[in-house]
């Protein structure tokens, strides 16, 4: 199967390298930015990622990690299962709680027009993202290195990459279990190949 992935490499399509690095799957990358021509070309809306796989393009970051790991039976538990479920919980805990949390954040720094912005939300963005860090430490498996233990999940990706962003945009990495799985998932070899090192 061939894979093309299409977006910037300071994006969320960094999520998708380090899942495609992980797996150890052969695939082109496309440095593009959003709604650059090499986008639109092959999906209209110009939002990255775009993951083209035979032909087909599939875009959002997460349902591309998801496709990725299904398809490929690794960084996933079978669909169906309890932990599964409880992979996909966590998921959308960190997608809501931290994902969100910084997007908004990003937005009202430098995505929207100056007199969109509203800088003064990033406190109350900041006091929320310090809740869900402690909200998620409580949901950490107590026996592994991962979330859900022994087992890695795009879970862990996705959470390390927003622990990234964070750490970027000056939000306070307050839990230190949190600080040390960010620390842990960013020293793997897959992260630094996919940061093209």
């Amino acid at each position: 199967m061939g894979y093309t992935l299409i977006g910037a490499v300071k994006s969320r399509a960094f999520r998708v390298l380090w899942t495609l690095e992980e797996l150890g799957l052969d695939y082109d990358h496309i440095d593009a930015a959003p709604r650059s021509e090499a986008v639109t070309r092959i999906s209209p809306a110009g939002k990255v990622p775009v993951l083209v796989a035979d032909g087909v393009p599939i875009t959002d970051s997460v349902a591309i990690m998801t496709y990725l790991a299904d398809h490929h039976g690794a960084l996933t538990f079978p669909a169906g299962t309890l932990d599964r479920a409880r992979q996909d919980s966590l998921t959308n805990m960190i997608l809501d709680e931290f994902d969100a949390t910084l997007w908004m954040a990003a937005k009202h720094s430098f995505v929207l027009p100056e007199d969109k912005r509203v800088p003064a939300i990033k406190d109350s963005l900041q006091w929320e993202f310090a809740r869900a860090q402690t909200s998620l430490v409580a949901r950490m498996a107590e026996d592994g290195p991962f979330l859900m233990g022994e087992t890695m999940t795009i879970a862990d990706i996705l959470l390390a990459h927003c622990g990234g962003w964070a750490i970027n945009a000056k939000f306070p990495i307050t839990e230190p279990r949190l600080r040390d799985h960010i620390a842990m998932m960013r020293d793997r070899p897959a992260f630094h190949r996919a940061l093209g090192g």
